[in-house]
């Protein structure tokens, strides 16, 4: 029985919530470190006590904070789910309450070493053209780097001059590009893509030299690579450029809720990390500025 309400909570979340597969795999492993816990005792039948002596074990078993609250929000939606769906009577997880996650700001990057950046790929092979046009685009529209390598022909509109982008939870935005990353696309668009294809065909705009897509492992390769190469000792990834995008633009005066809607975040509370981030750095180049020591 426990393994069938599991299958079935998991394809309720695939097609009426249109959750990906990396969610719904973080689920099914939630619910299954559930049933290793209680051993015998079914999931359908227990009530708040083994939820709190789960949530306990967690804590014993030093998890992260924000893996106790994943899994105290995997829990609350699969008992939910079980009410709507007439399975039983009570919700044993709704005495439970989600643990504070501690926030943590990102280290962005300045615009110094942005620019750094852009400049460290070899613009005289095909990859080094194809990296900057794709470092130049995330940092012009702060896509998520799962978007960016999804990006398909199609995707890119250089009439209107913005990137259709497929999001979160199957949801399209159109992101604008700016002129400088429209001339880098074109320029791998009309040259690199074509090397780099050498007579085979693919949808994807962002291509290897095999003709296929890129991974997001590869992509976080070839940052480091640009990072260690121009000497940027920060520890960055793809998502770097993305808060990059945003603090920056907050730090030249740009609405948060233009903010939200070019970062695709369904809520204000998630943006509102990068005005942490912008306030902080005024605070440091206060302090490093200021005649008197405050």
């Amino acid at each position: 029985m426990d393994q069938t309400l599991i299958e079935s909570f998991l394809e309720h979340l695939a097609l009426e919530r249109g959750l990906s597969s990396h969610t719904l795999s973080a689920y099914e492993s939630d619910l299954k470190q559930l049933q290793a816990f209680l051993g015998d005792e079914k999931i359908d039948a227990i009530g708040s006590a083994q939820i709190t002596a789960f949530i306990e074990h967690l804590n014993k078993a030093d998890y992260a904070t924000s893996s106790q609250a994943r899994f105290t929000s995997s829990l609350r939606h699969f008992f939910q789910w079980q009410v709507l769906q007439g399975y039983r009577e009570d919700d044993p997880s709704a005495i439970i309450a989600l643990p504070k996650k501690k926030r943590y700001l990102p280290d962005c990057l300045s615009e110094e070493e942005i620019e750094a950046l852009l400049e460290a790929p070899d613009m005289s092979e095909p990859l080094g053209v194809r990296d900057k046009a794709m470092i130049e685009l995330m940092y012009a529209s702060g896509l998520r780097v799962s978007e960016l390598i999804a990006l398909s022909l199609s995707s890119i509109n250089f009439r209107q001059g913005v990137v259709r982008v497929l999001g979160k939870g199957e949801k399209v935005r159109l992101v604008p590009m700016g002129e400088t990353a429209q001339k880098m696309l074109l320029a791998y668009q009309n040259d690199a893509r074509e090397m780099l294809l050498n007579g085979r065909c693919s949808d994807f705009f962002f291509v290897t030299g095999r003709g296929g897509g890129l991974t997001r492992q590869s992509f976080w390769y070839r940052i480091k690579h640009y990072a260690k190469v121009c000497e940027i000792s920060k520890n960055i990834s793809p998502h770097s450029l993305r808060h990059a995008f945003a603090t920056h633009l907050l730090n030249h005066g740009a609405d948060l809720r233009m903010v939200q809607l070019l970062l695709g975040h369904s809520s204000i509370s998630t943006t509102e990390i990068y005005t942490h981030i912008a306030k902080a750095r005024l605070k440091s180049i206060y302090q490093e500025n200021h005649a008197r020591d405050y």
